[in-house]
């Protein structure tokens, strides 16, 4: 036999490789045009939840309603607390309505004898306030392991030992949970955590002013606090329920009763405030125990109420996670509301129970620009407007009128708009050798820095115009603020064609040669004047606004230095009186005057008391006025002595006035019933998500672009096919040569 060969034809077959290649792209194809998103940052199991996605940037690091006071913590500890009063979702001017209460507290009022007054009576009459409050029936606490019981009906995680708290690192880790109606007690309970040895709650001097017998309870507390540590006890849970307070009672399982000190109208407001809502001994009990605190463990991280929400995730810097309470009592969204609500379509939902959504995410995003991108892409479902992003989002009219840029109004999101009922200034430590006391010299260099600081360049530049030149304390919208020339600061301000003109520069350096430092440098010695701005470094303290303010202080040829340090010893500073200058501000916690005017009450002192007034200023005749103001009701004699107030503080200039903030929030269109009103913070319960405008919106704007992965494929394959078929072709040769 001779050999013999042939090329057979072949046909030729992908290998492996090619096809899952092939394959891949072809799923991708079809996965692209079926609206798959493929940049969600959330977790597969939350796509198309009843979830409301918004962000936070500073971690929150009070949740104990005894000590939260800012609004970073606010946000979450107002779904969760419910205190006996609450604001009307809607109406403005904004009204108190009951919360947890069957009713509006009962006013009664006595005179020194004891003898009941009839309503309306003169303040100065009145000795005695007493509310009476009484709680509705049937409100249970959310469901919480320091209610759990065992089969023996005892407590089921009391005294627990190191090796039960070994793998304990959140609430849920504690599987056994259970609840508890809601009494008076536990509002009691709460009250007398103000006076808590080891919380220094912040409203304690000032609450301490008016509860009877707070005080008292505190130096109770605190004597026995320094026995307990001489004991070696240090660490020991305080039971409340074993002190008494002579000015709150409980009356019955649902009635208790707060007795203040004279007249005291805002008390009400104080009562929609998580200071006064309830805690349960239980909760505190829990958290008291050895070991808890360690492992993060504590009433401070982990909130327990009746409200709305749950916290059930707690990393503050990352993710948290309020969800819908399941023993949430029950209320429905409001019927009534504002002219224009119903064309808004905030009466949309009349009736409707709450809550409306299941769950609200807070993802920590700590630049502004990640941020923005993913309002964009529709992953937070709110954003607010900051410098970065304020010429995409907004444009502004020719005559100042502020709009939509066509790029939003395009993906149907809106904008809303207040002046928020807040205050922003730089404060003068009144203590302070230069620019402190009550000298005439002091005054007039406080003066001259407060016309040097353009805060209308300041609001230009940095706040694109959000804001209004504050001539005093007390923002729009509260009794005292006067629109026009009779409303201007007068010590810094001239009335000039109809318009409020800032006093010329030369004008500050006629002060401040008055002052003693003409030409910015001492008289006497010649040396150049300095002045120390302390700060936290970020916000007012960063370094724009520091190079901003440098030039605003050298228009006066005076030097500034910068003493930046973290927020915790910033406050420090300011507790003890060691700062010279600062940045500052202040939020409502209620819509009346007295909230803001009570920031330069002497009483309120920083370093004397530990109260809000943090540029420690005092002034006899202003603390006077104010003790009378703040006992009366609205009239033409109170806002009388609240404009001579002002005129006072104008003269004094213990603050630079800074700004009043104009909010500007922008929603998509997905978001309904979230109406503007910053004292208002219970707000969650109230929102809806329209969840399939919301999916069909993130698809759209996200999808995923497959042509140019295809497009480079497809060249890899022309690349690739040549070597390919030659190998091919060459191998099907080989192969046939070797047959016989």
């Amino acid at each position: 036999m001779s050999a013999h060969t042939s090329m057979p034809r072949t046909r030729f077959k992908p290998e492996p490789w090619a096809r899952r290649l092939v394959g891949s792209l072809f799923a991708a194809l079809l996965l692209g045009g079926c609206g798959q998103v493929w940049n969600d940052p959330y977790p597969a199991a939350e796509a198309g939840q009843n979830i409301l996605y918004t962000a936070f940037t500073q971690r929150p690091k009070h949740l104990d309603p005894v000590q939260s006071y800012s609004e970073d913590e606010a946000t979450f500890l107002y779904q969760i607390y419910e205190p006996p009063l609450q604001y009307h979702y809607l109406k403005r001017p904004f009204t108190l309505v009951p919360g947890t209460v069957s009713r509006m507290p009962v006013l009664r009022q006595y005179d020194k004898a004891g003898k009941l007054l009839p309503e309306g009576s003169d303040p100065a009459q009145v000795a005695v306030s007493e509310y009476e409050l009484q709680i509705r029936p049937g409100i249970r606490y959310q469901p919480h392991p320091a209610f759990a019981l065992d089969e023996a009906g005892k407590p089921a995680y009391l005294d627990l030992s190191p090796a039960a708290l070994a793998d304990k690192r959140s609430v849920a880790d504690f599987p056994l949970t259970g609840t508890r109606e809601l009494t008076a007690e536990d509002y009691v309970y709460q009250i007398k955590r103000l006076a808590h040895p080891r919380l220094h709650s912040p409203v304690l001097e000032l609450m301490g002013d008016y509860i009877i017998g707070l005080r008292e309870l505190h130096a109770q507390l605190m004597t026995d606090e320094k026995a307990r540590r001489a004991r070696g006890d240090k660490d020991a849970w305080i039971d409340m329920r074993r002190y008494a307070l002579k000015g709150v009672d409980v009356v019955d399982r649902y009635t208790y009763r707060i007795r203040l000190q004279g007249s005291y109208p805002q008390f009400p407001y104080w009562l929609a405030m998580p200071f006064f809502a309830p805690v349960p001994f239980e909760a505190d009990r829990f958290f008291a125990q050895p070991g808890m605190a360690e492992r993060n463990l504590t009433l401070d991280g982990w909130p327990v109420g009746t409200g709305a929400y749950m916290l059930t995730q707690n990393n503050p810097n990352a993710r948290m996670v309020l969800a819908r309470n399941p023993n949430f009592h029950g209320e429905t969204y409001p019927c009534e509301g504002e002219a224009g609500d119903q064309a808004a379509g905030f009466l949309a939902d009349c009736g409707k129970p709450l809550p409306q959504i299941d769950q609200v995410v807070f993802v920590r995003e700590k630049e502004s620009i990640p941020y923005w991108n993913k309002f964009l892409q529709g992953y937070f479902d709110a954003s607010g407007v900051s410098s970065d992003n304020f010429d995409q989002a907004v444009q502004m009219g020719g005559a100042g009128d502020v709009n939509l840029s066509d790029e939003m109004a395009a993906k149907g999101i809106r904008l809303t708009t207040s002046v928020a009922p807040s205050v922003m200034y730089m404060g003068f430590n009144m203590l302070d050798p230069v620019v402190g006391g009550t000298s005439e010299a002091a005054r007039k260099l406080r003066l001259a820095l407060s016309i040097a600081i353009d805060q209308e360049e300041f609001i230009s530049v940095f706040l694109n115009g959000r804001g209004l030149p504050a001539m005093h304390p007390l923002p729009p919208g509260l009794l005292g603020y006067q629109e026009g020339q009779a409303g201007i600061n007068p010590e810094v301000y001239d009335w000039v064609e109809g318009r409020p003109q800032r006093k010329s520069i030369e004008e500050a350096h006629r002060l401040l040669a008055e002052a003693g430092y003409p030409g910015g440098r001492q008289a006497k010695t010649g040396e150049p004047l300095v002045i120390n701005l302390d700060t936290t470094g970020s916000g007012m303290g960063d370094k724009a606004s520091i190079d901003w303010l440098t030039k605003q202080l050298r228009k006066l040829d005076i030097q500034l230095v910068v003493r930046a340090t973290d927020y915790n010893r910033f406050q420090e500073k300011i507790r003890k009186g060691n700062a010279q200058i600062f940045y500052w501000g202040w939020n409502a916690d209620y819509p009346d005057p007295e909230n803001f005017l009570f920031l330069l009450y002497g009483p309120q002192g920083k370093v004397k008391s530990q109260g809000e007034n943090a540029a420690n200023y005092q002034n006899a005749e202003y603390d006077r006025l104010f003790e009378r103001m703040k006992a009366m009701p609205d009239s033409p004699e109170r806002l009388a002595i609240i404009q001579r107030m002002l005129r006072i503080l104008q003269h004094d200039a213990p603050w630079v006035w800074g700004f009043y903030e104009k909010a500007y929030t922008l929603q998509h269109g997905w978001v309904k019933n979230r109406k503007p009103g910053k004292i208002i913070r219970n707000t969650l319960k109230y929102q809806r998500i329209d969840l399939n405008e919301r999916a069909l919106k993130r698809t759209e704007w996200n999808r995923p672009m497959i042509w140019p992965a295809l497009l480079l494929a497809g060249l890899g394959v022309l690349v690739v096919w040549p070597a390919v078929s030659h190998y091919r072709r060459r191998e099907a040769r080989r192969g046939d040569g070797r047959q016989t």
